[in-house]
């Protein structure tokens, strides 16, 4: 059965596109690209379903079906085409030229490369000069999206394992975190962090940046806005990055990958501070 977190993103994103109208077009978007993400996690599920769990142990990274992607690869340039935004529709469709070997080029680049520098944030609003057969930072984006659902699916195969510490990155798949999470804990809250590539939660402290790894308190700080007073900026002043948490304590209906998207009204406002993002999210913001 398809899980339903699928169709909770798709719900809470038709949801917000009334209550955030500033963020609606990129909601609606993200509703036909969160669809299409189910489409293909149901194709996976539906084509790997019997295979035996995998220990937490092997790097997520290390599997990459290209028999079982490529054939939903055109599928899905097609549709970003119809639906993206003009930049990334005309990366798709350059990527679209490129036939089969230039998906899977960009599909492996990203899938084995470096995710710090395959999703730099400065890289989707400047121009690019190819050079060296590199991938454009909008295509590596286009691979994201694509390959998400396959990292959740494996993710979701995986035994389950209590992690030692508070690792910065995915512990599955070393990806950064998309957003932080803070759930109801005797009588405080318990902060958790998402994955940006395969949407594992993982425990983190509530006073520790996970760029720099500060701790000192004064050095951690968060924003709110009482408009949208269940997400909030958490700020570092030592490197200066930040990351929005949802604070499910005040808002039980919010879907954190889905209301950090919807909330960009606190990217603005973090970014007019000096803040940088630590992680862009699918809409590349």
């Amino acid at each position: 059965m398809v899980r339903r977190e699928w169709d909770r993103r798709i719900r809470r994103a038709n949801e917000l596109t009334s209550s955030y109208p500033f963020a609606a077009e990129g909601l609606r978007f993200y509703s036909r690209v969160a669809t299409f993400q189910k489409s293909l996690y149901t194709d996976l599920q539906k084509a790997l379903g019997d295979s035996p769990r995998i220990s937490s142990a092997r790097p997520l990274r290390d599997e990459l079906d290209l028999f079982l992607l490529l054939p939903n690869f055109p599928r899905f340039l097609s549709l970003i085409e119809q639906i993206a935004p003009a930049t990334l529709a005309q990366a798709a469709a350059g990527l679209a030229r490129k036939g089969t070997p230039g998906w899977q080029h960009a599909i492996e680049d990203f899938w084995h490369g470096d995710l710090d520098t395959a999703l730099a944030i400065g890289g989707m609003d400047e121009e690019w000069e190819d050079a060296a057969g590199a991938i454009p930072p909008r295509e590596h984006l286009l691979a994201w999206i694509f390959l998400q659902p396959y990292a959740e699916y494996l993710a979701d195969q995986r035994e389950n394992t209590i992690v030692d510490g508070a690792p910065s990155t995915c512990p599955l798949c070393g990806g950064k975190p998309i957003v932080g999470v803070l759930r109801s804990e005797g009588d405080g809250a318990k902060k958790s962090l998402i994955c940006m590539l395969c949407a594992h939660e993982w425990g983190f402290r509530r006073i520790y940046c996970p760029a720099c790894r500060e701790e000192r308190e004064p050095q951690m700080a968060f924003y709110s806005a009482p408009e949208i007073a269940h997400v909030r900026v958490d700020v570092c002043d030592t490197c200066h990055t930040y990351l929005k948490s949802i604070d499910l304590t005040k808002t039980g209906l919010a879907v954190p990958v889905v209301d950090e998207l919807a909330t960009i009204p606190l990217d603005l406002w973090a970014r007019e501070h000096g803040y940088e993002k630590l992680q862009i999210n699918l809409l590349g913001t």
